[in-house]
This record gives structure tokens, C-alpha cells and sequence, in this order.
């Protein structure tokens, strides 16, 4: 019951679409290293649930020093990821192709995706305070909860990543890129505002 219930609350928190999710749904689209930003995803978020499990919220609400430092360097991340973004919406020229697999280096993909989990702070307050504060709620369960909110990582990732390439045929014409990198560029900027505004 509560791997289920674990199941169900990692994958309303992470279903919303921001950078990360943005992020991962180009690569798949572009067939892009697609493993590799799934599995680096996923792990990361069992490592911060894996954390707030074991108590570790309690520890990070004691750095109050630590979410500035995140937040503005968040922001910064998503503001110049962004301008990419929206620069290479207006060169254009992008095409999907089957065989773009490698066009990126794999260690830019994986440090790219990186900065875009552990950059942002809305991914500690989810899975390391959030999902942390939901498990004290089933004494003696509480990896079994976890468990579950690991596992909907799994899959959500999993889907995204891999499902993406049922639209890839559409980005066969380069402007449906153009407009994906605008919509990606105006989220990461929306997510930056919200962290400065908001922090």
C-alpha cells in the first residue's frame, strides 16, 4: 500500500513540466543520448527522495543559507539556457534526424542535465522536504513509500524520454523546432523569474 501511495505522490510531483522535464523531452525527441539523461534523472531524484527519507530535510530547513545560494544560481542556470534557447530559435536551421544520435558529446548532455536537477531548488523542496515530510506519516514503512516515489521516477522519466519519439516525425521540419526552443526558452525564463520572485 504505501509503495503505491509512494508511487502516486513522487508522480504528481514531477508531473508538471518544467527545465528538467523540458530538457528531457528535446533529447528524446532528438534521440539524443536518451538513456544516459533518463537514467541521470532518475537517479538523481532517488538519491534526494533516498535522503529526505532518511531525515535529511531536517538538516537542509537548518542551512537556511543553502536556498539563496540554489535559487540564485538557478536562476542564473535557466536565464543563459534560456537566451540559448531563444538564439537558436531565431538561427533556426534545426532538423530532426533518426540518425542524429552523438550530434552533442555525451559529457556536455549529462553535465547539462545535471545543472538542470541539482540546480534547482524546487527539486529539493519535492523530493528531499516533500516527499521526506510524507513518509513520517507511515511509521516503519517509510522506504517502502519512498520506494514508490523512486520508482514513479523511473517510469515518468522513462516515458518521457523514450514516449517523445512518437512526435518525432513532426520535428522532421525545422520550424516545429523553432518554436520548441522558443517554448523551451520562455518556460526556462518563466521557471527563473518564479525562483527569483518568489525565493
Amino acid at each position: 500500500m504505501e509503495l503505491w501511495i509512494g508511487f502516486r505522490t513522487g508522480f504528481a510531483l514531477i508531473l508538471a513540466i518544467g527545465a528538467q522535464n523540458a530538457f528531457v523531452l528535446r533529447q528524446g525527441i532528438r534521440r539524443e543520448h536518451v538513456w544516459a539523461v533518463v537514467l541521470v534523472c532518475a537517479v538523481s531524484d532517488a538519491l534526494l527522495i533516498s535522503l529526505g527519507v532518511s531525515g535529511l530535510g531536517k538538516l537542509v530547513e537548518a542551512m537556511p543559507w543553502l536556498f539563496p545560494v540554489m535559487r540564485w544560481g538557478g536562476a542564473a542556470f535557466l536565464i543563459v539556457y534560456g537566451a540559448r534557447a531563444m538564439i537558436a530559435a531565431w538561427k533556426g536551421g534545426e532538423a530532426m534526424e533518426a540518425d542524429a544520435q552523438g550530434a552533442v558529446p555525451l559529457g556536455k548532455v549529462i553535465a547539462t542535465c545535471l545543472m538542470f536537477t541539482w540546480l534547482n531548488p524546487h527539486v529539493y523542496l519535492d523530493t528531499v522536504l516533500l516527499v521526506g515530510s510524507i513518509s513520517t506519516q507511515f511509521p516503519g514503512h517509510e522506504w517502502e513509500f519512498g520506494a514508490g516515489a523512486m520508482l514513479a521516477s523511473f517510469v515518468f522519466f522513462g516515458m518521457l524520454g523514450f514516449g517523445a519519439r512518437l512526435v518525432a516525425p513532426l520535428f522532421a521540419n525545422p520550424t516545429a523546432w523553432r518554436v520548441l526552443d522558443v517554448i523551451v526558452g520562455l518556460m526556462m525564463w518563466s521557471v527563473a523569474a518564479n525562483l527569483i520572485v518568489r525565493g
